[in-house]
């Protein structure tokens, strides 16, 4: 019962006369003047940070000057004042605030689109490895000699972005309902494509020098030149999108319902994704890639739109993403040029890359998203490859007995092959102590480096078995976790302060793992957390870790960058016998724990329901296996650097040769990821000898096609 005088929410509206009135009209209008309003707003707000951007640098000209520098009449140009006034606008910093505010936009626009395309919040240039893609390319022209015009990068960086956003959209589909496949998957292509990018930087020192700091994403551009000829490529592929709005709407409410609306929705889709890679693409040809803009971005939208309705519409959400795009790359170079005149050094603030502040913000958004999420586990895992069924005793032992083998025989041709080859004969004598001088010192050298590649190969693919079983995620691997990327960047850190020293760079790659085991397991160990927790989190640090140990590399002397790039790429070179304890250790007391939770490991893996009503205590064995893969990522960091895949690889290729039994595909997963990296290794040591390829590039080669061949084999 109402009160008399008041109206319900279902009583409806009289006009005077007592007949129903018409409902009312002015909503839409309202809704309109109010998203109208909060983008106006948000210009205001660019307008100010543009003129404080204007006012940074080392120069004390004010942006009335430099404007009216650049302005001025032809007749008092020739004044020198005028002329380094004009200089300083035109050749710094103008096309550094032109160049924040159209990068920023473009990405912004390319993240609300893939988001739309494949209805998931958590797509994005970066998520769909669009911007490795394309960072990668540009790497690759660098590195064989190609000088290319603005417009041919452009389209090299697209056919590198498309090719990756493809592979991804592959491994991952467009299923709304798991947005943390897209997530899981374009990580691990992004991690593939970013060590081949190393290794070229690598290989090819001198033909890429000075891509580290543009690599990062840099707002440094002299001149004008490098932005006018992509202008209007970013406003064809923006209004193309623009003229997709229609269309795009009705894609929100479902594949099926816009199908039957007379969408057509693969070719929606592709045209999304074709537009999308181009905006993408150019942003990455002007300053390299920033990371996470187009993911933050658009998810701030979103967030509006549950008050803004306005912006629940794709023409209103690709416009509000370009807006808080060119907001969030302006904010951050305003705020990190700040800093650093805060403290005195204003040179510092500008050779600092934009990138990497943007990639520290998509870093803590996506950690507070994971904190977000419901801790469920339903729905969000991949699905599995397809497992082997009726495996016997009789297979499971000859295949351990043959991996063992298939270990003996790479440790035996990893002692023999290098830029040297020696035989048998020889082997046997160094055994005996009567090798001569010269053959009993290639061994001496090489023994610890067959020996570090093993272990540090059994321990990464044990540590992605157990990543894998607890979070039931078939495309995890210990570099999910950002242990690897902590421990590479703690690495890097004590080399600049400390100086070269094995012991300082394991101390500091020690350093660096464990502070990102504990806070995976603060952020996302308790019991109520889920493993899609714990992968965000990890990758959230995975991508700090990345931004920070590209800004140490871009400011360290020549001579750092060689080291750390080496240690980063994954390398044995200079291993000794005191790398090998660490690893040993580790094994043989990890080795033990998992035989002891086998059974429980079994059930987890299956759901999070069956180990509970079975009684067994969930959180505390997927803390106690998350730290072992720590423990175990952190010693074979120390050991031969930044590896990823083999945790990735091994424990599927067992998995598909003896089941999903602990008892069975663990020490399988050992030996063949021992064998995997043996054999990268030997390989990098023999194919360009005396040269050298680091064994985390060719594992880096063979893990994206092995992605895409495990896909054939997974179950729907």
């Amino acid at each position: 019962m109402s009160l008399p005088g008041t109206r319900t929410a279902s009583s409806p509206v009289l006009d005077d006369s007592g007949a129903d009135a018409p409902p009312r009209r002015d909503a839409p209008a309202r809704a309109r003047a109010a998203a109208t309003a909060a983008l106006v707003l948000g210009a205001a707000v660019l307008v100010v940070l543009a003129a404080v951007h204007l006012t940074q640098g080392t120069s004390t000209a004010t942006p009335a000057q430099l404007l009216s520098a650049v302005f001025s009449d032809p007749a008092a140009a020739e004044d020198p004042t005028r002329q380094l006034l004009r200089g300083i606008a035109l050749d710094s910093r103008l096309p550094r605030l032109v160049g924040g505010l159209v990068v920023g936009a473009a990405l912004g626009a390319a993240g609300c689109a893939l988001q739309a395309m494949t209805r998931n919040p958590l797509a994005s240039p970066d998520t769909l490895a669009v911007n490795a893609g394309a960072h990668l390319a540009l790497t690759a022209a660098a590195a064989f000699g190609l000088s290319l015009p603005m417009l041919s990068s452009a389209a090299l960086a697209f056919l590198g972005g498309l090719a990756a956003a493809g592979a991804v959209l592959l491994l991952a589909g467009f299923s709304e309902q798991a947005p943390i496949r897209l997530v899981l998957a374009g990580t691990v292509v992004a991690l593939g494509m970013s060590s081949v990018t190393a290794a070229l930087m690598m290989l090819y020192s001198q033909s890429t020098q000075g891509l580290f700091l543009w690599g990062a994403g840099t707002l440094n551009l002299a001149g004008m030149d490098g932005l006018l000829p992509l202008l209007p490529v970013i406003g064809v592929a923006t209004l193309g999108l623009l003229l997709l709005a229609r269309s795009t709407d009705m894609l929100g409410l479902g594949s099926d319902a816009a199908q039957s609306l007379g969408v057509r929705v693969a070719r929606l889709r592709a045209l999304l994704l074709v537009l999308s890679v181009v905006l993408a693409a150019a942003a990455v040809t002007m300053v390299g890639p920033l990371g996470f803009v187009g993911l933050c971005a658009p998810a701030i939208v979103r967030l509006l739109a549950g008050r803004l309705t306005r912006f629940g519409r794709f023409t209103w959400a690709v416009a509000g993403s370009a807006l808080l795009g060119a907001l969030i790359v302006i904010a951050a170079d305003v705020g990190v040029r700040a800093l650093a005149d805060w403290a005195g050094e204003s040179t510092l603030g500008v050779s600092i890359p934009t990138g990497v502040v943007t990639s520290l913000l998509g870093a803590v958004f996506l950690i507070v998203l994971a904190l977000r999420m419901p801790a469920t586990g339903g729905g969000q895992e991949i699905s599995a490859v397809a497992l082997p069924t009726g495996v016997g005793l009789r297979r499971r032992v000859l295949m351990l007995v043959a991996a063992a083998a298939l270990v003996a025989v790479l440790a035996g041709a990893g002692m023999l092959l290098g830029d040297w080859w020696l035989r048998l004969g020889d082997l046997q004598l160094w055994l005996s102590g009567e090798a001569a001088r010269a053959i009993e010192l290639s061994l001496d050298f090489r023994a610890p480096r067959v020996g570090a590649a093993l272990l540090a190969g059994g321990a990464l693919a044990l540590a992605g078995a157990l990543v894998q079983t607890v979070t039931r995620n078939p495309l995890a691997e210990p570099g999910i976790l950002g242990v690897a990327a902590s421990g590479g960047a703690g690495a890097v850190l004590a080399l600049i302060v400390l100086g070269t020293g094995t012991w300082s760079m394991s101390a500091g790659a020690t350093v660096g793992s464990l502070v990102a085991g504990a806070v995976v397991f603060l952020l996302a160990g308790g019991r109520r957390s889920s493993p899609q927790q714990v992968v965000l989190v990890g990758i959230g640090l995975m991508t700090a870790a990345q931004a920070l140990t590209q800004l140490m590399i871009s400011s360290a002397m020549p001579h750092q960058q060689a080291i750390a790039i080496a240690f980063l790429g994954g390398s044995t070179f200079g291993a000794g016998g005191e790398d090998l304890v660490p690893i040993l250790v580790m094994l043989l007391a990890a080795i033990p724990v998992v035989w002891l939770l086998r059974r429980d490991l079994d059930l987890i893996s299956l759901d999070d329901h069956t180990p509970q009503v079975l009684g067994v205590r969930t959180a505390r064995v997927r803390s106690t296996v998350l730290l072992l893969a720590v423990l175990l990522s952190a010693t074979a960091v120390i050991g031969v650097g930044v590896i990823s895949f083999v945790g990735l690889a091994a424990p599927h290729m067992a998995r598909m040769l003896v089941g999903r039994d602990h008892r069975w595909f663990v020490p399988l997963a050992v030996l063949l990821g021992a064998a995997l990296v043996s054999v990268s290794d030997t390989f990098g040591r023999t194919a360009i000898a005396p040269d050298q390829l680091p064994a985390g590039l060719v594992v880096a080669v063979l893990g994206p096609p092995y992605l895409l061949w495990l896909l054939r084999r997974r179950t729907p």
